[in-house]
């Protein structure tokens, strides 16, 4: 009787952690904060039953798995929502079975709540970013491809997959992982192009060609 208490207890606050404390303040998603919650508490319940009773424990943990599908084909999930999904399955697993010693599925559930603080910090390659970039221009090369992405993005490409190459509308969809300059900081490549260009340039007249020839203004630009 103990150690359902504990598992109780440690289901209720290690969830309640890993959602409020952990999850919505650094994703703010109000609607999986519920879906979470639902999970970890629904799984817990059910596992409670199934220990206790004839059925097979493989015969539950397919269920689940076939709700687990169900619930990340409704909705498009970021991994990161699909990691903390995850979490809070096992973590009500782990406090529904309850095993012994008492202080077992509390250790546990503490120990998958520091990971994901851990894993997720935001001090963790807080630069390092990842996005699908359009191009409206295909890029054969891949030389010329990350120096485009490069300037767009401001930021140093680390890794570029190709989606689609498109030469006949002209078009390329890749996935490029790169890290942003820092806060104040300028490539010296676009430095040194703005300093560099200067010349002349012409206003012409455009009723005809004489008129062209004698109306034609010319200045110097920098």
């Amino acid at each position: 009787m103990l150690s359902f208490w504990m598992g109780l207890g440690s289901n209720i606050i290690g969830i309640t952690v890993l959602v409020y404390f952990v999850y919505f303040r650094r994703h703010f998603r109000r609607d999986l904060v519920l879906a979470y919650i639902a999970l970890s508490m629904g799984i817990f319940a059910v596992t409670l039953l199934l220990s206790g009773s004839g059925a097979g424990m493989g015969l539950g943990l397919g269920l689940f798995g076939i709700l687990s599908i169900i619930r990340l084909r409704s909705d498009t999930l970021t991994q990161e929502e699909v990691a903390y999904y995850f979490i809070s399955l096992a973590i009500g697993l782990v406090n529904g079975l309850h095993p012994e010693p008492a202080w077992l599925a509390p250790a546990a559930t503490a120990a998958l709540v520091l990971v994901m603080f851990l894993a997720d910090h935001p001090s963790f390659a807080p630069r390092t970013e990842r996005q699908t970039v359009t191009l409206e221009r295909a890029y054969p090369k891949k030389v010329d491809l990350q120096a485009a992405l490069e300037e767009l993005l401001d930021a140093k490409v680390l890794r570029t997959v190709v989606v689609e190459l498109d030469m006949v509308r002209d078009l390329t969809i890749v996935d490029v992982r790169f890290r942003t300059n820092a806060a104040g900081s300028k490539p010296a490549s676009k430095a040194s192009a703005s300093e560099s260009f200067s010349g002349t340039y012409e206003l012409a007249n455009s009723q005809s060609a004489p008129a062209t020839q004698n109306g034609a203004k010319q200045g110097s630009w920098s």
